[in-house]
This record gives C-alpha cells, sequence and structure tokens, in this order.
C-alpha cells in the first residue's frame, strides 16, 4: 500500500439505478488487470459482476452493499467503492462518499439527469466531494451526450466542461475525440483494450474546435498562466489546461464531462487517466476533526503518517472472517499489534488482523497509512465510530442517518427460527444504521424499520438464506406522526395521599406547534414557584410523552411547551411527583391543540415510454397523488410527482402490468404532511380497533 499521498486516489462511483456503475468498475478492474475476465452485472455466465458478490445482488442485478476494491492504473493506487443506485440503501451512498476524496458520476446518456441522479448530488455537496462526470451508454438507441451536459446545469446547478466529443452515436459509437489534445481515440481488440489514436474526423472537426475554445475558455478562470497565454495569443500548452482543469474540479466550479460505452468496452480508459489527472489526492482535501477537549472546535487533519492517528470506521460487515470494519485513515498509520481509543465509548482496543478488500477478497497487510482505506478484523464497534491516538480526544463528524419512514412486524415460524432471527437482526442494525428493530410492547412483536419495501423485502430475505431464519411478515406499516395545530394552555395539579408523605405538584403553562422542531421545552418560572431543583423533572415529563401521543399513540413531533407558573409542597413535592404532573398537563392541554396526523410523502418518479404516459397519471391520481410535472426525453416520459407512502404499497407490480414491463419508478422521502380527513378517520377507526383487541 503506497505511502506516497500523491500517488494515491480514493473515489466512489455512484449514479441513478441502471446507469451502469457496476458495469464501469468492472470494466476499470479488467483494464488495470484486476480481473482477467469481464462478467456481465445481470450475469447471463452464471457469474455476475465481481463487485457484486452476495447471491441478492448476483440474481437482481442491483447493487445492495456498497463494494471496496483497489486498483493499479499509471503507476497510482485507487481506492474505488462502487455504490448501490436504489434509493432505499441510500446509507450506502452516504457513508461512502463521507470517506471519498472524489467520485465519479455516472450519468446514462439516454435517460441524463435522472431523480436519482439529484440524490447522489446533494450528498456529494454535503461532503464536498469533487467529482468528473461520465456520460455512460452512448452506443444506445437515443444516446444524446451533448444534451446531459447540459441537464448537468439546467437540473443539477453543476458548471460541466465538456471535455469529449463521441464518434458516432447510439450503433455507430466509435470512440471519443479527446478535445485538450485533438485527437481521435478509438478502442480495439475483443474487449477494447488496444487504443488507437488518429486524427479527428473531418465531419466533426469543426464541432470539436468549438467546444475546446468553449473548454479552454471556462477553465482559464482558474489559471492566471493560462489566462496570460490567451490574451497574449501565446501557446496554450496541455499542462496548462489540465491544471486549471484540476484546480476547479477540486474546489467543486467545475465539473468534466466525458463519454463511452462501458459495456461496450469504449472510453473507460480515458476516464482512469481523468481520475489521476483531475481527483484530488488525500493532501488535496481538507479533513476536519472536533476536538472535545476544546468545546468541539474543528481541527483541520494533517494527512502526515508520523502525526497520532485519527480514523474513522465507515462500513461494518459479517463476512466469512468474522466482523470486518471498513475504515479510513485521515492522519497518522495504523498498524498491527497498535492500541487505539474508540471515541465513543472511550475503550481501547489492540488492533490485530489488517486487511485490504478487493470485493469480497481480501489480503493480509501490516499496516494502512494516512489516507487509504482499509479493513480490520475482529473489533467490536459501531458504523460511523472513530478510532483515535488513546491521547487524543478527536472526533469525526458522524454519517448523516435518514429516518425510516415504512416498518412491518416479522413473526419466527418456530423456537430455532427465533434465535437465529434475533442474531441476524443483531448483525444487521449493527451494520446498517437505517435498518431498525425493536419490540412493540403492547402486541410483544417484532418490529423492522427501514426506508422502503426494497429495503426490508432485502433483509427478510437475507435472514432467510444467511441465518435459516423463517419469518411471517406481517403487513407494511407507515411512519405516521402526530403535532398539533393551536395553542392550548394547562393548569394541572398532581395530588396523590397515601399513608405517610404523598405527592404534590402543580404546573401551569402553554405548548404551541413550531414545525421546525421535534420538541422544545421553555422555563419561565419566576419567583421559585416551582425549585430550580424540580424544573428538569417537568421537562422529563412533557418529553416522555412525545413518543406516543395520548390520541393514537404515534410519534408527537413539532411542539413547543412553556411553563410559567405552578406551585409545590415542602414535603409531598418530588421529582416524581412534578414528572406526573407534566405528563398530566401535556394531556389536559394536548386535546385543547386540536391534534393531526402527518403522513410521510414520497417524492416519486416514473420513467416510461410515451405511450404510456396517460395510463401512469392515472395511477398516481388513483393514489392521492399530486404530479408535479412532466417531460419527454426522447421516446421516454418522465412523470414527477408526490404520493402518500401508504399509498405505494405494491405499486411495482401494477406499475409493470399497466405499461407492459416497461416503466420503472424510483421513490424517495420528500416530506410529513396533514393527513386528510377521510383517511386520518380511517386510521383514527383502525387505532381504536387495535386498542380494543388489547
Amino acid at each position: 500500500m503506497t505511502t506516497n499521498l500523491d500517488k494515491l486516489r480514493n473515489i466512489g462511483i455512484s449514479a441513478h439505478i441502471d446507469s451502469g456503475k457496476t458495469t464501469l468498475t468492472e470494466r476499470i478492474l479488467f483494464y488495470t488487470d484486476k480481473i482477467h475476465a469481464i462478467h456481465d452485472v445481470k450475469g447471463k455466465d452464471g457469474v455476475g459482476a465481481v463487485m457484486d458478490s452476495m447471491e441478492l445482488e448476483k440474481e437482481r442485478g442491483i447493487t445492495i452493499a456498497s463494494a471496496a476494491t483497489y486498483c493499479t492504473w499509471d503507476k497510482h493506487d485507487i481506492n474505488i467503492i462502487d455504490t448501490p443506485g436504489h434509493v432505499d440503501f441510500t446509507i450506502e451512498v452516504e457513508r461512502s462518499l463521507r470517506v471519498l476524496d472524489g467520485a465519479v458520476l455516472v450519468l446514462c446518456s439516454v435517460g441524463g439527469v435522472q431523480s436519482q441522479s439529484i440524490t447522489v448530488d446533494q450528498q456529494m455537496k454535503r461532503y464536498k466531494v469533487p467529482c468528473i462526470a461520465f456520460v455512460n451508454k452512448c452506443d444506445r438507441s437515443g444516446a444524446h451526450p451533448l444534451r446531459v451536459s447540459e441537464q448537468l446545469e439546467d437540473k443539477l446547478g453543476h458548471n460541466p466542461v465538456v471535455m469529449q466529443l463521441p464518434i458516432g452515436l447510439e450503433e455507430k459509437f466509435e470512440g471519443v475525440v479527446d478535445l485538450i489534445k485533438m485527437k481521435a481515440y478509438y478502442f480495439d481488440g475483443e474487449n477494447g483494450e488496444i487504443i488507437r489514436e488518429g486524427d479527428v474526423p473531418a465531419d466533426i472537426l469543426e464541432e470539436a474546435g468549438n467546444l475546446r475554445e468553449e473548454l479552454v475558455d471556462k477553465v482559464s478562470l482558474f489559471s492566471d498562466e493560462l489566462t496570460e497565454a490567451i490574451l497574449e495569443e501565446s501557446e496554450i500548452t496541455e499542462d496548462m489546461i489540465n491544471e486549471a482543469v484540476k484546480t476547479g474540479t477540486i474546489e467543486r466550479q467545475i465539473t468534466p464531462v466525458f463519454m463511452g460505452s462501458a459495456y461496450k468496452n469504449k472510453g473507460v480508459q480515458p476516464l482512469l487517466d481523468a481520475v489521476i489527472k483531475y481527483l484530488p489526492n488525500p493532501t488535496e482535501v481538507e479533513n476536519e476533526a472536533l476536538d472535545q477537549d476544546n468545546n468541539e472546535a474543528p481541527v483541520v487533519l494533517t494527512n502526515g503518517n508520523d502525526d497520532k492517528l485519527v480514523a474513522l470506521a465507515f462500513k461494518l460487515e459479517d463476512g466469512n472472517y468474522g466482523q470486518l470494519t471498513y475504515i479510513r485513515v485521515y492522519q497518522g498509520s495504523l498498524k498491527k499489534g497498535d492500541t487505539v481509543k474508540n471515541m465513543r465509548d472511550g475503550r481501547k482496543i489492540k488492533v490485530g488482523r489488517l486487511a485490504r478488500m478487493h470485493s469480497a477478497d481480501m489480503e493480509d497487510i501490516d499496516e494502512i497509512p494516512a489516507g487509504s482505506i482499509g479493513a480490520l478484523f475482529g473489533v467490536d464497534c459501531a458504523s460511523g465510530d472513530t478510532f483515535s491516538h488513546p491521547d487524543m480526544n478527536l472526533t469525526m463528524t458522524s454519517i448523516f442517518v435518514p429516518d425510516a419512514v415504512i416498518s412491518l412486524s416479522i413473526n419466527p415460524i418456530d423456537n430455532k427460527s427465533q434465535i437465529n432471527m434475533s442474531k441476524a437482526l443483531g448483525r444487521f442494525t449493527r451494520e446498517d444504521p437505517t435498518f431498525r428493530t425493536y419490540v412493540d410492547e403492547e402486541t410483544n412483536e417484532t418490529i423492522i424499520a427501514g426506508m422502503g419495501e426494497l429495503h426490508l423485502e432485502v433483509y427478510v430475505e437475507r435472514m432467510l438464506r444467511e441465518y435459516s431464519a423463517e419469518v411471517e411478515v406481517g403487513k407494511p406499516r407507515v411512519a405516521y406522526r402526530e403535532t398539533i395545530t393551536r395553542m392550548a394552555e394547562f393548569d394541572y395539579t398532581h395530588k396523590k395521599q397515601t399513608g405517610g408523605a404523598g405527592q404534590f405538584g402543580k404546573i401551569v403553562g402553554f405548548m404551541e406547534p413550531d414545525e421546525s422542531i421535534e420538541f422544545e421545552f421553555t422555563n419561565n418560572i419566576v419567583g421559585g414557584k416551582i425549585p430550580t431543583n424540580y424544573i428538569p423533572a417537568c421537562e422529563k415529563g412533557f418529553a416522555s410523552c412525545m413518543a406516543k401521543g395520548p390520541k393514537l399513540e404515534f410519534p408527537v413531533t413539532g411542539i413547543k411547551v412553556t411553563i410559567n407558573d405552578g406551585s409545590y409542597h415542602a414535603v409531598d413535592s418530588s421529582d416524581k411527583a412534578f414528572m406526573a404532573a407534566a405528563r398530566g398537563a401535556f394531556k389536559q392541554a394536548y386535546e385543547k391543540a386540536k391534534p393531526v396526523i402527518h403522513e410521510p410523502i414520497m417524492k416519486v418518479v416514473i420513467e416510461t415510454p410515451n405511450e404510456f404516459q396517460g395510463p401512469c397519471m392515472g395511477l398516481i391520481n388513483q393514489r392521492r397523488g399530486i404530479i408535479q410535472g412532466s417531460q419527454d426525453e426522447g421516446v421516454m416520459s418522465v412523470i414527477e410527482s408526490q404520493v402518500p407512502l401508504s399509498e405505494m404499497f405494491g405499486f411495482s407490480t401494477v406499475l409493470r402490468s399497466s405499461t407492459q414491463g416497461k416503466a420503472q419508478f424510483t421513490m424517495e422521502f420528500d416530506l410529513y404532511k396533514v393527513v386528510p380527513k377521510s383517511v386520518s378517520e380511517d386510521i383514527i377507526k383502525e387505532a381504536a380497533e387495535k386498542k380494543a383487541k388489547k
């Protein structure tokens, strides 16, 4: 593993579903001599892509878990993480981008910038990851890579710089023109491994010249030397342009756009050259940690091998070799036998075995240097933990974890399945922060919650395959919430007289709605009407009511509670009495505050052939959906809408049957909205029946 950070790149490959991420990674591994045969993602040869190592991934032809690998190109080491495209596995993209220095955003030259491309782009913005774009599938019917470049600007707000021009398109796609060198490149041989250089074809020479001028003009903003050369009309060298492109890319001011077809083995090697030339090495990216000894003040990490260690565990996996923890080392180096501190719980851990991963295979190593990605064995930790030198008190900012929107109950069919199920759930919750599980106290059922139907379906399937745990699956449940719509006052006295000391606490105040918060407590008591030492008990009492609303037992959100008066008893008052008074006050005011139910609304984007546009819109309208817009992209229509999650169960089957299997959709959580009155009545009725059964 290289310790020369200039020759190291940590990159991720992310995109919308079916844009060809895994196929591209597969080709990269082939050209860098990491694998010696190319296999398809759909696995017609029964082998499947190397990066999709899970049986389920091979069968479904989708990526479920991000896979890490590494390769060498032009004497540079490249760590690559291939991420899933389905929004249900969004945490995989999130945690990968958290530890990467650069990314390749893969776009389909027919579909262009699609809904999931937008989500991935927002994640890159969150972690300030510079990226280059690769417009894939230029061999497909309807390919229009220059239109995709425009969409990068219109839909994502990027400043795209076209670096290549395709030679021919669709079935006539032959190669690419490098606009910096003004040379044509063709990819010969059985697998496109022989690169042939030629002159730019005469019919596109003028277009190539215009695009080159545009390229030089856009990137000259990032190089004084290049600007001078343009003004003085002196020679513009390749190095000048490359330097300017790199500066603009790292500052996230421009996005270089490359073109090709991973499936047809065209344009992958120039993309690898671009990764080396334009994406940053670990020293060119600033990473910060928070100093726990100094009020979480940000500290810039050095990338130095001789400094004290700071590393982040970004992904856990239970492999064939025990628990595997993927880590990125930001500072210092991690050696076998070192003692490190887990900053979450302060425990010290002795490092045993270290490894480098290549999808599901691994090789043992003695050290993970600064800037690199590797894996630890047999370390008990959670995703997002920081490991540091025992003398240090620095933590990395953790990974953003979205809330679960869907849950369902699972019941093991026998005792053996019960034991295996609890093992499986223990492992899955450690590995995936968006997958949650708990036991419903009232029904005693095990509930699993996650990001979507596919997410939970995959975990139920994995329980059966990997743990032989057979479970019966209940109906999916939506994560409804309750909130209030108006201000309401409370004046509540809790009095209990039993032999000896009783309980007494009186609380006066009001609650009001505030959508921007989950819960806020304000103490406006003056004159010691409630002694200061009882105030935390009041807050605790109110906060405990937020987990379950008094009306329908959904979580309560968006409430601001203020207390401004009250009274206590010298003998009978206690923390317990004031907690009970707070709970009573909450219930008293809650009904008066006109509570409503909120439901999760999903952003649903359907891509369908034009002839099925009408039926698809009809399907959305039937589901209380609101169509926000539709646009024609050649032979396809893209319909964007907002639909309540409760109406989306089983939608994929209905969509397939209505469009002869030709349409596909993506769905992600958008916002919470008030449930319409008719639906709210059904939910209340259902909740009442559930209560009656108990």
